[in-house]
């Protein structure tokens, strides 16, 4: 699928698109824009103008390292929306390369969730109206007695009340959505928003590495106890009632060190 005309048009664009390689393959870029389908107006109506303000203000710091962090910037279309007919707009990056060391991944959700705390102290009431597949898995795992596959019953039943850490806006997707650009600073995409605590979008972090990213599944064994098992209990549980046809005896294996 590829923009109309109207939404090249109002994001001021050229019809010269080119497919974009990574996330769902949906993704084109035209211009200096990634185009994206799918993005929920309601949601980007609050989450962009965040978004773009924390992004100009990371951008505009004087000294610029390795472990610095930066954000594709949201870009709103000429009548002043975020979405056309389902189409967001970002950036584009230039010269940027895809990032699969799940240490810089981890790296990059500390400082991503440490500036978002600050950002956006208290809960955006947009977060309570998603009824999408992801709100209401991520709602299950922490909250709800789902039923599925043994595997998903065995997780549940494992979890207990203890503390995760307080709740905030962290990025439940950010494995396979960060770049480094030339100087070697990540670039996020495409944040996915959810009120939690930080501890369980690293673990859905690093469980999406394991999984997807060749990252070794000896990293499990760090999240096997404690605080970090009911993060990645709850991560693991937020993946499976997600997923399309998840498949059960990847998980199975990766989760082993978390299951006992």
């Amino acid at each position: 699928m590829l923009p109309s005309e109207r939404v090249l048009d109002l994001f001021a664009v050229p019809a010269d698109v080119q497919p974009l390689a990574g996330g769902q393959g949906a993704s084109v870029r035209a211009g200096d824009l990634v185009l994206s389908p799918g993005r929920d107006p309601a949601v980007c109506a609050w989450l962009n103008p965040v978004l773009a303000r924390l992004a100009v203000r990371l951008d505009e710091r004087p000294a610029r390292s390795f472990r610095d962090l930066r954000i594709a910037m949201p870009v709103p279309a000429r009548d002043g929306e975020w979405v056309v007919d389902g189409w967001g707009a970002s950036r584009w990056e230039p010269g940027t390369t895809s990032c699969t060391d799940v240490d810089v991944l981890v790296a990059t959700g500390r400082l991503l969730h440490a500036e978002l705390a600050g950002a956006v102290p208290s809960r955006p009431a947009g977060l309570a109206r998603r009824d999408d597949r992801w709100a209401s898995a991520e709602r299950e795992a922490f909250e709800g007695s789902p039923a599925g596959p043994d595997l998903v019953r065995r997780l549940a039943g494992l979890r207990d009340d203890t503390p995760l850490g307080p709740d905030q806006l962290v990025h439940a997707d950010l494995a396979g959505n960060v770049l480094l650009d030339a100087a070697g600073a990540p670039v996020v995409l495409d944040l996915a928003p959810a009120w939690r605590p930080a501890r369980w979008a690293e673990a859905v972090t690093v469980l999406d590495a394991a999984l997807w990213l060749g990252a070794p599944l000896a990293r499990l064994h760090d999240w096997a106890a404690g605080p970090e098992r009911q993060a990645m209990l709850r991560a693991a549980l937020f993946r499976l009632l997600s997923d399309v046809d998840p498949p059960l005896d990847r998980y199975e294996a990766a989760l082993a060190p978390v299951l006992g």
